[in-house]
Parts: structure tokens; sequence; C-alpha cells
């Protein structure tokens, strides 16, 4: 009676754990999942997205791997430069499993392998560095490191897409000295900011003053050209009223009655020369023979006037 309960109980047990298998053996895979299959120990295949189903007892799903891009801590470390400062570096991994058969089978951990190997790539080069090319030069340190991780990638079934330095400490000493530094190079930019400045202001307020007084001298010399040619157009404008003038006397002359109209107008000018000269005087200025009119105005006459003949050069 015992027994039979045993065996009972025994059997109900080996049937549920044989249902278990059964269940165990069917297998759902998710997107960007990859599940490596041993049969017996032995890698049997790899199992993509989807439905799956194994053989129950035999086939085993050893490692499941993740196809998406992952992010990996590398810790701050202690580093030294080659003018032995020391500086604490730590960064950030960026990786993928591109073989997941590698990544199973090709290291333990690649995650721990990559961050060592990292680890050990950024001593090596700042090694080689000065502390301030350590600075300016991360983009070189992270193409390095990604180029010595690129190395294991098929053996490791994995793709390094980058590697970020996150901060580079250095002591407080040496901050100190770098901020110090720093101070000095900013008063010496300002200082030749300054004195730049003065000078082109300088050349400045000379190119203006030049200007000014060429423009002025320019405008001095317009002037007196301008003047000149006033003068010179009134003087030909007063010569042209002359000679018009001399033309219209002789064309008078020339005419009938035009000398014995120019006679008595020689004598009005000359009666009026007396009265301003007695005016002048206070003095009652009377020719001597008054009463010989005809012959003052016959020593008035056009006819008695002589014309002084040119001297000829010698």
């Amino acid at each position: 009676m015992i027994i039979n309960l045993i065996s009972q109980i025994l059997l109900g047990l080996l049937t549920i754990y044989v249902a278990y298998k059964f269940i165990r053996s069917i297998q759902l895979v998710p997107q960007q999942k990859a599940y490596i299959v041993e049969r017996l120990g032995k890698f049997q295949k790899t199992l993509g997205p989807g439905f799956h189903a194994l053989v129950p007892f035999f086939d085993k799903v050893q490692y499941r791997q993740d196809l998406r891009e992952e992010t990996i801590e590398v810790e701050q470390q202690e580093c030294f430069t080659i003018d032995n400062v020391k500086v604490e570096v730590d960064g950030v991994i960026y990786l993928t499993v591109t073989d997941p058969v590698n990544a199973s089978y090709g290291i333990t951990d690649y995650r721990f392998a990559a961050v060592q190997l990292a680890q050990t790539t950024t001593r090596s080069i700042i090694g080689r560095m000065n502390l301030d090319d350590t600075f300016e030069d991360r983009a070189i340190i992270n193409k390095e490191v990604v180029k010595v991780l690129s190395e294991m990638e098929n053996s490791w079934g994995i793709r390094v897409l980058r590697y970020e330095i996150k901060n580079i400490v250095t002591p407080h000493t040496i901050q100190q000295a770098m901020e110090r530094q720093m101070t000095a190079e900013r008063d010496r930019r300002a200082t030749i900011a300054k004195s730049e400045g003065i000078m082109q202001s300088t050349i400045n307020d000379a190119e203006g003053t030049k200007s000014e007084i060429i423009n002025r001298s320019e405008g001095e010399m317009q002037r007196r050209i301008n003047e000149a040619e006033g003068v010179a157009q009134e003087i030909e404008a007063l010569a042209n009223a002359m000679a018009i003038s001399i033309e219209e006397i002789a064309d008078a002359l020339s005419s009938e009655k035009g000398k014995e109209a120019m006679q008595m107008r020689l004598a009005e000018k000359y009666l009026n020369q007396l009265s301003k000269l007695a005016r002048s005087q206070n003095d009652i200025i009377i020719p001597t023979d008054i009463t010989n009119y005809d012959a003052i105005m016959e020593g008035l006459s056009l006819d008695k006037i002589s014309i002084i003949p040119e001297k000829k050069e010698s």
C-alpha cells in the first residue's frame, strides 16, 4: 500500500518534470536578441527572433546575447603624463555584439575585457603625452582606444563604435597653476588687444588728419584757381567792353556830325571838371579869355589832338 503510494507520487513528480522540460523547450526569442543553444554540452545553433521548439532533455539555451548598442562605464583610473603629472581619467565605451557565438565562446566576459583594454590603452597613450596635450588632444586618445579595441572584434564578436573620455582630473596644485597660467594668458591677450586698438586708433587719427589736410589744400588750390579764372574773365570782359566802346566811338566819329558831337561832349566834360576843381579848393576858376568861347572850343577840337607816335625798339 505504501509502496504504491510512493510509486504514484514519484510518477506524478516525473510527469511534472517531463511537462516542465517540454514547456522549457519552447522558446520565444525577442527582437534584437540571440540565444545560443547547446546539445549535450556542444554548440548546436543560434536562435533568432521568433518561436522555436527545442528537443527536451538534449537542447539547452546556454547564453542569451543582447544585440543592441550598449554603454559601458570605464571607471576612473590614475595615469601619469610624460612630464610626471598624475591625472585621473574615466570614460565610456559604446559597443554592440555582432557575432553572438564568439561573444559567448570567444571570451568569458567581453564587457569586463573591453573595459580593461580601454584602461590600459588610455594609460599607455597618456604616458606619451604632456599634460596640456591630454586636454587638447582628447579626440586622439579616443581614436587610439577605439583602434585597439577594434582589433579584438573578430575574436570577441563585438564592434566598438566609439570611446569618449568623460573627465580628466588633475591634482589641486596643478589646477591652481593652470588657473594662474590661464589668467596670465588672458591678461597678455587683453594687453595685446588694447595696444593694437590704441595703435589702430592712432593710425586712423593720422589718416584722418592727413585726409583733412589734403582736402583743405585741394580746396584752397581750387579756390585760388577759381579766383584767378574769375579775374581773368573779368579782365577779358573789360577788354572786350573797352574794345567795343572804342569801336563804337570810332563809328560815331566817322559818321556825319560825329566830330561836332564829340567836341560838345569834351566841352561839357571840361566845364564839369572846372566846376569840381573850384568846389574842392573853395576858389573860382575862370579861363584866361572867357569872352572868347570859340577859341576855347577850338582848343578842345579833335583836330588839335595829336597822337604820340610809338617808340620803335632799337
